[in-house]
């Protein structure tokens, strides 16, 4: 594993205690590849826990640099067969998944899966149990997704199994969704008509200490069940949030008209086009902040001492956030949780396609740059480099997506230059990679059907072999109708994405004429007409 910044889960009131008979402490993280989980388990494994997840796809456990450092167990956190197989055995559990952007029937998932959890935990006899909340007022009536998550919680409370509900507001690091709306809402606009939330009190956390609670509550009392509020040390209005972090990131502060005629509703829709948070996101966070929502009571302080350094200021997590961000170092990202309603499957395999209706458009290209230089420009498509053909019609692509609910182009990339299964590319999924030679992606755009594309580069003489190929399987009628209506469009994206990968791989060759034998962790240095962003 590469170096942990602060907490590394070596500080003194977060090593691990060991069990009575010396071993190591074992610990069960369900969401160990959503934002908070991916940053968690390392830093239990460096304070000294054995470690197991639960995770729907191991695959994706085992592209994260601890993926062989911890045991997998592969199931859905509603299946009660996984769960009683992961709990067996485990001292303290952390629950820190949620259905935020998982449909009409969320409560009902989270509900399911909060029992189910519960009840195995109980059955195993777990010693702790640790949730991550949401910070709530008491005397108003909650938006669905609050609800939802302080109903998980009062489950946990009940399950028999000493439970410590952390309950935290808006969270601020490098790729945390919450860190991205403000971001992108003050750099995009120079003038913010805004909700009148943004007049509403909050008191944001740096995640690094929300991170340094996770580790200490493993630590608390055997008798120690209840509900706790975690926040920094600055109350702020949203409007003051958005303006600290211009100063930050050395721009003008922004002049904000607070308009009472913007729902929770509507301002999803306009987080949604002006941020890549989309809309199934972009809504629990916006209702999130409809209330004030500050730190009751220090109570936590009595069960986890504080940070040695303190509890991080606002505006120095926006600077942490930010140079992590210009130094292309995000450990995790909010882009890459799973995105409900989208096909989840892997691509089958060749002989599978018997008896099925499939679509293929493949393009191969012979280039003199070598396999190394052709593997730099695939593993670096996406994103900022864009994707190698007309940015206008990729642009009118992503833009279609974002208005029926998808992601669109405007999600991005975790690393500029580094790809693992997982990593969200744009509206792409990381489904395999063969680094030097094959990365295949999984669309999560919104269509009748399941695609794919693939991008090979394999070795040829003294040069390389590109090869591309786009997979889709319709879904009823309507996927037919819908690869046709494009047919014409791929024609001119396809053609002109193979030439243009080829093209960059030959101006890496002049470049880096013998590039190393990392040359796929190099960012491509190409002509920009061929690398425009299209979004």
């Amino acid at each position: 594993m590469s170096a942990l910044t602060t907490p590394t889960g070596r500080e003194p009131a977060l090593v691990a205690q060991p069990r009575p008979d010396g071993s190591a402490p074992l610990a069960l993280v369900l969401g160990a590849t959503g934002y908070l989980g991916g940053r968690l388990v390392p830093r239990l494994l460096s304070a000294g826990y054995r470690v197991r997840v639960l995770a729907r796809d191991v695959r994706r456990i085992q592209a994260f640099p601890w993926g062989g450092d911890v045991e997998s167990v592969q199931g859905d956190a509603t299946d009660p067969v996984a769960v009683g197989e992961a709990v067996e055995g485990v001292d303290v559990l952390y629950y820190l998944i949620h259905s935020m952007g998982g449909g009409r029937d969320f409560e009902s998932t989270d509900r399911r899966a909060a029992r189910t959890v519960a009840d195995a935990a109980a059955a195993a006899s777990v010693s702790r149990i640790v949730y991550l909340g949401g910070l709530h007022p008491t005397d108003t009536e909650l938006s669905a997704h609050l609800r939802s998550r302080v109903e998980v919680g009062e489950i946990l409370l009940g399950s028999g199994v000493p439970t410590l509900v952390l309950q935290a507001g808006v969270v601020i690091g490098s790729g945390s969704a919450s860190f991205e709306m403000v971001r992108h809402l003050t750099d995009v606009l120079p003038y913010m008509p805004a909700p009148k939330w943004v007049r509403n009190h909050i008191q944001p956390i740096a995640v690094r200490d929300v991170l340094h609670y996770l580790l200490g509550a493993a630590r608390v009392a055997p008798n120690v069940n209840r509900p706790v509020d975690i926040g920094g040390p600055d109350v702020l209005r949203y409007g003051q949030m958005m303006n600290g972090y211009a100063l930050e990131a050395g721009l003008h502060q922004r002049p904000i008209a607070s308009l009472p005629v913007l729902t929770p509703r509507l301002a999803s829709h306009w987080v949604n086009l002006v941020t890549p948070i989309p809309k199934a996101i972009a809504r629990p966070l916006v209702e999130s902040l409809q209330n004030d929502c500050v730190v009751k009571d220090r109570a936590v302080d009595d069960l986890i001492p504080r940070p040695a350094e303190g509890l991080m200021p606002y505006r120095d997590a926006v600077r942490l956030a930010l140079r992590r961000v210009n130094d292309d170092d995000i450990e995790t990202s909010w882009l890459d949780a799973e995105v409900s309603g989208v096909p989840s499957d892997p691509l089958p395999s060749d002989p599978d396609w018997a008896g099925r209706l499939v679509y293929t458009d493949e393009r191969t290209m012979r280039t003199t740059a070598n396999a190394a230089q052709l593997w730099s420009v695939i593993e670096g498509i996406g994103g900022e480099n864009g994707w190698y053909s007309s940015p206008l019609l990729w642009a009118v692509r992503g833009w279609m997506d974002r208005l029926v609910g998808g992601v669109g182009l405007a999600r991005g990339r975790r690393s500029r230059s580094v790809v693992t299964v997982g990593d969200a590319l744009d509206f792409w999924r990381v489904e395999a990679i063969e680094p030097g030679h094959l990365l295949r992606l999984r669309a999560e755009m919104k269509v009748p059907g399941g695609a794919w594309l693939e991008l090979r580069a394999s070795a040829e003489g003294e040069g390389a072999r590109f090869n591309q190929r786009a997979l889709f399987f319709p879904t009823g009628l309507a996927g037919r109708l819908y690869w046709m209506a494009v047919l014409p469009f791929h024609g001119l994206i396809f053609s002109g994405m193979a030439r243009r990968i080829t093209a960059a791989a030959e101006h890496v060759q002049r470049e880096n004429p013998e590039p190393k034998a990392e040359a796929g962790r190099i960012a491509p240095a190409v002509p920009e007409v061929e690398t425009t962003a299209s979004a």
